[in-house]
Order: structure tokens, then sequence, then C-alpha cells
């Protein structure tokens, strides 16, 4: 069994193809994975032994860039033919695609799968991509929804005519190149009838709708069993439990100020601080010895040992403090963010930044929500709740599909 998982994004687009990746492995398929071509991502996957087929510019530079929204549909085009160019050939042989990450990256893997006739799954890492009456789907840079459209159903349709006019043209110009017809309605090409969401239920509980049947998974972990580095646990010996502060892959253009404020809050409240570099750059503000700096790090082993987890409120970064009963305070930066600091404020497990900029004041009262007893307890309780199992249901459901 071949298996290819192809994905353009950020971290939290890839980490979890890896923890898929090795258990399809250990259930003996072969596994390729197609992914922007960053150090960092080929050298996770390498640590796994799983192959990687660059596709398309880094992500960290295309994510530091912060292009006007203008330029979307052409980043978009350009996105939608390494796909094409790559995966095409990355999929000669495989019996089944997984397809993920950026929406127009998705619709060009998903297209050559169709011509190549195989298998294909369209899989999401949040819900709010997935329409529903419950929820609002998230506004297009450039593209802000009418102020005066508040029903659910309504917007959806406006999102839809969004991606169309976003990235109908450039992805329809390429199925045109190898002989596929038009997609009229790209949203609902690249969703389907039956996607998956790869998250952990308790965290993101999906709500029935009439329109697809959603097959929710479980998050995509796979154990992570390298150790600490020694100097780390060194830090983590001499004192009482710190906490962490890192946004990931978000630039943070304003990351001095950033580490700064987190550096100062944190001593305020008489803890220490790890400080996360991240594509944001974090550094210390000093030489004392309260605070440490770390790169690529183990967060499965790190996260136990937080007094609480400061983070952007990525996916990943949630559903990691979540299992690690670590208290969070999450200061969303785009996206489905703050869709995560909402549910860890409404679980109780942490607090929500109000907004992307956290000052001395507001970090403050965030933190100290989440360093009570009460939100501690609460934060262990639900960690024994977090499902371990997403990676296998996935991998076996491939398998089935194949065999």
């Amino acid at each position: 069994m071949r298996v290819l998982l192809s994905t353009y994004g950020s971290r939290g687009d890839v980490e979890p193809l890896v923890g898929l990746a090795v258990r399809l492995r250990e259930l003996g398929a072969e596994v390729r994975v197609c992914a922007p071509p960053d150090e960092d991502f080929a050298r996770r996957l390498a640590g796994v032994g799983v192959p990687l087929m660059a596709v398309g510019r880094s992500a960290r530079a295309l994510a530091a860039g912060a292009p006007p929204a203008s330029s979307l549909p052409e980043r978009a085009a350009e996105v939608i033919a390494s796909q094409f160019e790559v995966v095409t050939a990355a999929a000669e042989g495989c019996d089944v695609l997984v397809a993920t990450g950026m929406l127009p990256a998705a619709a060009g893997g998903l297209s050559v799968a169709e011509k190549l006739g195989i298998r294909s799954v369209s899989v999401t890492f949040q819900q709010l991509t997935l329409p529903s009456p419950h929820h609002r789907p998230l506004a297009y840079p450039g593209r802000p929804f009418p102020p005066e459209v508040s029903d659910n159903r309504a917007l959806w349709d406006l999102d839809a005519q969004s991606i169309n006019a976003l990235f109908g043209a450039a992805l329809n110009t390429n199925r045109a190149s190898i002989g596929l017809p038009p997609v009229g309605n790209v949203r609902d090409y690249v969703i389907g009838d039956r996607p998956w969401l790869a998250t952990d239920p308790v965290l993101d509980p999906w709500q029935e709708t009439p329109d697809f049947d959603v097959v929710q998974t479980g998050a995509w972990i796979v154990p992570d069993v390298r150790p600490l580095p020694a100097e780390v646990v060194a830090f983590l010996d001499a004192g009482t439990p710190p906490v962490y502060v890192g946004f990931g892959s978000m630039p943070m253009h304003a990351s001095a100020d950033a580490a700064q404020v987190a550096i100062e809050t944190i001593r305020a409240q008489g803890r220490r601080a790890v400080i996360a570099r991240g594509w944001a750059d974090l550094a210390l503000i000093d030489d004392r010895d309260d605070c440490f700096v770390v790169g690529e790090v183990n967060h499965q082993a790190l996260f136990p040992r937080m007094a609480a987890v400061v983070h952007h409120g990525g996916a990943g970064t949630t559903t990691t403090a979540a299992r690690a009963g670590a208290p969070q305070v999450v200061v969303p930066q785009a996206a489905d963010q703050p869709y995560w600091a909402g549910r860890v404020a409404e679980l109780g497990i942490g607090a929500a930044h109000d907004g992307p900029t956290p000052t001395f004041e507001s970090l403050s009262a965030a933190l100290k929500t989440a360093l009570t007893p009460e939100t501690q307890d609460r934060a262990r309780a639900v960690a024994d709740e977090i499902r371990t199992d997403g990676t296998t249901v996935a991998a076996k459901l491939l398998l089935d599909a194949i065999g």
C-alpha cells in the first residue's frame, strides 16, 4: 500500500502528517509526504524516516513577507501550480492521497488524484472551514463579510463566493492544462461528501449537519520520545516550574516587545520563564538566570513541567498543552486561533487573551487566571479526556478503504 500525504502551510499543517505517516508505516504502508521545503519540516520528517518531496516556496518566508491581501490570488496560483507539478510526480503508483493545508493547495492535490484516478481524502485540522449552521466561516484577508449579514448559512454562501473569486481561475486553468473539467464551487470540491476532521472531540466538538458526513478521527499526534536537552533539564530542575512562552509559526512582527512584555509579566508573578524562539525569533531581554530560551524541543516532554503555557492558539499546540494538563494562556494571532482561545476558556483549562498584542496589564490578568488552583485542577482533569488514538483511527480507515 502506498500513501501520499500532501500539504502546504505552517508547522501545524505538517506535524499531524508526521504522526499519521509513522502510524501508517507501522501498519505496513509505504508513505511519502509533499510539504514546503522549510528546513525544520525536512528535519522533522527525516527524524522519523519519512521522505519529503518539497513543494513550492518556503512557508516561513511566505509568512514573514506578510503580503497585501490583494496578492492572495497570485500567491494561491503559485501554490496551485506547484501542487500540480510536484504532487503529480509524487502520487504516481500511490493508492490514496490525503490532502490538507491551505485550501488552494488541497484543491490542487485533489485534482491530481482525480486525474490519476486514485482515491483521495480531504482533511482539516479545525472545523471552521466546514460549513455549518452552528458557526461562522473565517473571513479571508481583504474580504470581510458585510456587517449586516448575521445568518450563518448566508455567510457560508458568501464564503463560497469569496473562495471562487480568489482561487477559482487559477485552479481551473491548471485543471484544464491536464484535461480536467472546471470546478464550479471550489470550497465544496475540496470538502467533498465525507471530509475528515482531525481534532480531539473534547477540544473541538463537531455538531452534526445534514450537508455532509464528517469523520472526526481525533487529533493526529505522534508520541515524541526525544529527550529534552541536558541544559533544559538542568534549568527545569534548578527551581519551580516556569511559564512557557512561544508563538510557533507566527512571525509576530513586534516580537521584541512580545518577549519583553511576556518576561516582565511572568517575573511579576514570581515565576521563571522558558522562551521558545519560533518563527517570531523571540529572545531573552537580559542575562538573568530566571529565563531560558529554547529552539526546536519536544513539547510533549516540556509542557508537563510548566506552570502554564502561553501560546498563539494553533490547533497542535493547544492539543499538546491540553494533553499535558498544563494551564494555557492563548494569545491568538490569526485564522482559527481565536476559536481555540475560546475553547480553552470555555473548558476552564486556561484564559483567552483579548487580541493579538499583549500588554503587561492584559497578559497579567490572563496569566493570573491560568495559575489559579481551580484552572490547574481543571486542566489536569481534561487531560485525562483527550484521545490518543487519532492516528490509529485515521490509518486504519485509509488502509481499509484501499484494501
